[in-house]
């Protein structure tokens, strides 16, 4: 479909927008080139249309925006950003884009284009797309920072997709795409992105803590003026150059407390924090600055002792730089201050873009975040790893809270919260994590096990006959660690495969045999081996002996009869439905014969009334989550294209299993109070009931038989009224 005149007219103007916010994007050299690419883009996607109707060319339009404006990178950037769609869904070529405009901008739009949909029938294929995007950070980091603009401009733009698609592109947001925005230091993308994923995973909540946010605006924005104008008043008199204000914390961030805390919205308190950005004095430090505002401040409030968090002394991998403390404020709350520079500020907002800004004048420079890029190189070509395994260590590995070690000569190692010995080990390097025998841990010897806190002193001890063994994976919690201890057991495994093929040809040599593919099979059944490679390491490890190969040979075993008979006629019953489900449609749970098409997921156990989603198994039947479930959000991430929408149609009730936690004060016949509810409501019983009392405080499981939402919320009203009890809460516990 042409685009109308009024498109035309408004595509043009976003032109000059897009140079107005470049601020790196000045000189007329650059501005040529933006506005080749702009006319490139425009032509290339003239006759496309997004779901929603709009012309195609508005998303490559907001992505330059949001890497212009918002992430602050510069001229090639905003040009990759107009046409990185190009390659993938135009007539333009890889050499179309270097002849026009450089190796440069191909590599960076090679590194975004994506693999063909026509491959995407393996459900890990999904993580080799996002591996395939990593990787080209041995390139360019612009392709990161390219990528997660993409993904916010897809995020921001959402509502014209189908529900099942916004449940999988939001399950890969929260899970990957917002952990590796904060990795990154972009504070504020992560936080949107968080925020729209929520909204997009969870409407009600979402639109509930707005609400709710939007109600209290009026009193938390008088709370924020009464803490921040005795504030005002004491800088201004030591001619402090600064701006303050108060930052209300994000949606997601409140609903995360909420679930951590189990507790309504009334009752989360740190709803905001106040920021003092600080312009820096010529000759003092910014550090000695930020600490001569703390000073200032704790002469107004008094201070939290255990809740200071210096990061200028020691920056956060991500470059995160700032001096928190938390004060007791009006009314007896406390509240957390961030004190900054207005550079920190920009590198906190703008994260590792920021960092070229400042990199050459910086002490710090971005070493931290190039020595990281660096780990994610090393584990991203390392091929030894299952893709879905990669995921699951990159995402371990993005979003964790770090500890500070030091090495017997004194220098700083971060590692992730949890880390042990071994993690440690290979930190150092390779050669040291693979000869690791223990370690003196503030001068205690400590085996490799050992979980490691900050501030700790590590020397790794070694032996030059250790190699590592395979119970290591169990206890390294680190990408690297985990992918080098593998790497180095897969390399072992094969010179024992080998060692042992070389053994058994030697050995049937000897003999004078000869064996075909049938014989080799029914001897790997004799030594209990499942495959032709293990039957090798067997034998390489002198697990097998070949001392009675040729009576082996010779013997019929009748369990391999047995065997065949059992694999080719023990079969599982087909299913009743072998009709493929659709993603595209809604899948409605109903009480029929095709009942064994769903089950509901043991991690969460929805039940009628609950929001929830499906999850297509290999078995083509669903299995039920609610939306709020963990595992569904790893699902969504990892096998998106599983997902499907779902809808209770149940044609008649059912009895589905739902637990409550119940605690309050003991009294005399309270047990016997809380069971006649029970016997009042007709229509639910009670499966187990397990009450405990300490000290007049009580706490009790009850198991029940439940039809939907509605009759438990119901009941927990009438539990509730009961003398005594305090509160009543639906557990969702889910297995990780």
């Amino acid at each position: 479909m042409d685009l109308t005149q009024e498109e035309i007219i408004w595509i043009d103007s976003q032109l000059d927008e897009i140079l107005d916010t470049c601020q790196r994007c000045k000189d007329e050299q650059d501005k040529e080139l933006i506005k080749k690419a702009f006319d490139l883009a425009k032509t290339a996607h003239s006759k496309m249309r997004r779901k929603s109707g709009e012309p195609y060319i508005t998303h490559p339009i907001g992505v330059a925006k949001i890497v212009a404006a918002e992430i602050g990178l510069g001229a090639k950037s905003v040009v990759c950003a107009l046409l990185h769609d190009i390659v993938e869904d135009t007539d333009y070529t890889l050499q179309d884009i270097e002849k026009l405009f450089g190796p440069t901008i191909k590599n960076i739009i090679d590194g975004l284009t994506k693999i063909s949909n026509v491959l995407d029938k393996d459900a890990s294929l999904q993580v080799e797309n996002f591996r395939k995007m990593l990787l080209t950070l041995s390139e360019d980091v612009r392709v990161i920072f390219i990528k997660l603009a993409d993904r916010l401009h897809n995020m921001r733009t959402l509502d014209a997709m189908p529900e099942y698609k916004q449940i999988k592109i939001s399950g890969e947001t929260t899970y990957l795409y917002a952990p590796l925005a904060h990795r990154l230091g972009l504070y504020s993308i992560k936080t949107e992105l968080e925020d729209l994923a929520l909204k997009y995973e969870h409407p009600l909540i979402y639109n509930e803590i707005s609400n709710k946010f939007k109600e209290s605006e009026e009193e938390r924005e008088k709370y924020i003026h009464q803490i921040i104008q005795p504030l005002i008043k004491e800088l201004k008199e030591y001619n402090i150059d600064c701006n303050i204000t108060g930052r209300p914390k994000s949606i997601y961030s409140i609903w995360n407390k909420m679930q951590q805390k189990n507790v309504p919205f009334e009752e989360i308190y740190d709803l905001f924090a106040i920021r003092i950005i600080f312009k820096p004095k010529r000759g003092l430090k910014e550090k000695q600055q930020a600490y001569n505002i703390f000073s200032i401040i704790t002469n107004i409030y008094v201070y939290h002792g255990d809740r200071i968090r210096d990061w200028i002394t020691t920056p956060k991998a991500n470059g995160y730089e700032a001096l928190h403390v938390t004060v007791m404020g009006p009314l007896g709350k406390w509240i957390e201050i961030q004190i900054r520079s207005e550079r920190m500020d920009e590198v906190a907002e703008k994260g590792y873009a920021a960092h070229w800004k400042y990199k050459e004048n910086s002490k710090n420079g971005s070493s931290s975040l190039d020595n990281w890029l660096q780990t994610i190189r090393e584990q991203l070509f390392d091929k030894s790893e299952d893709a879905l395994d990669f995921l699951d260590e990159f995402k371990l590995n993005l979003f964790s809270a770090e500890i500070y070690l030091f090495t017997p000569k004194g220098h700083l190692k971060r590692l992730p919260k949890g880390a042990t010995v071994i993690d440690f080990a290979y930190e150092i390097h390779t050669e040291i994590g693979d000869k690791a025998i223990a370690a003196k841990v503030n001068h205690n010897l400590q085996p490799l096990s050992y979980q490691l806190e900050s501030g700790d002193q590590v020397e790794i001890l070694t032996s030059e006959k250790q190699s590592p063994k395979r119970e290591w994976i169990d206890f390294a919690i680190t990408s690297k660690a985990k992918s080098k201890i593998k790497s180095a057991l897969k390399e072992e495994r094969l010179y024992s495969v080998n060692k042992g093929q070389q053994i058994f040809i030697s050995k049937v040599k000897e003999l004078g045999l000869t064996i075909n593919h049938k014989k080799l099979k029914e001897l790997r059944e004799q030594y209990h081996a499942t495959n032709k490679e293990e039957f090798y390491r067997k034998i390489g490890l002198g697990i097998i002996q070949l001392d009675d190969l040729e009576k082996q040979l010779n013997k019929k075993d009748a369990n391999i009869l047995k065997k065949y008979w059992t694999l080719e006629f023990i079969r599982k019953p087909k299913s009743l439905d072998n009709k493929k489900i659709n993603t595209r449609e809604t899948f409605l749970i109903q009480n029929t014969s095709n009942k064994n098409n769903y089950t509901l997921a043991t991690c969460c156990n929805p039940i009628p009334g609950d929001e929830v989603v499906g999850f297509i198994n290999i078995n083509n039947s669903v299995i039920i989550h609610k939306k709020n479930c963990n595992i569904l959000t790893k699902l969504a991430a990892k096998q998106g294209n599983r997902i499907v929408s779902v809808k209770w149609s149940l044609e008649k009730k059912l009895s589905f299993i739902a637990q409550i936690k119940i605690e309050g004060f003991d009294k005399p016949g309270l047990l016997f109070n809380i069971t006649k509810v029970f016997y009042q409501e007709g229509n639910i019983n009670m499966k187990s009931i397990n009450f405990q009392s300490n000290d007049g405080i009580f706490s009790g499981i009850i198991e029940l038989f439940i039809h939907d939402t509605m009759d438990l919320d119901n009941l927990s009203k009438k539990i509730i009224r009961v003398k005594g009890i305090k509160s009543v809460i639906r557990i969702e516990e889910e297995k990780e």
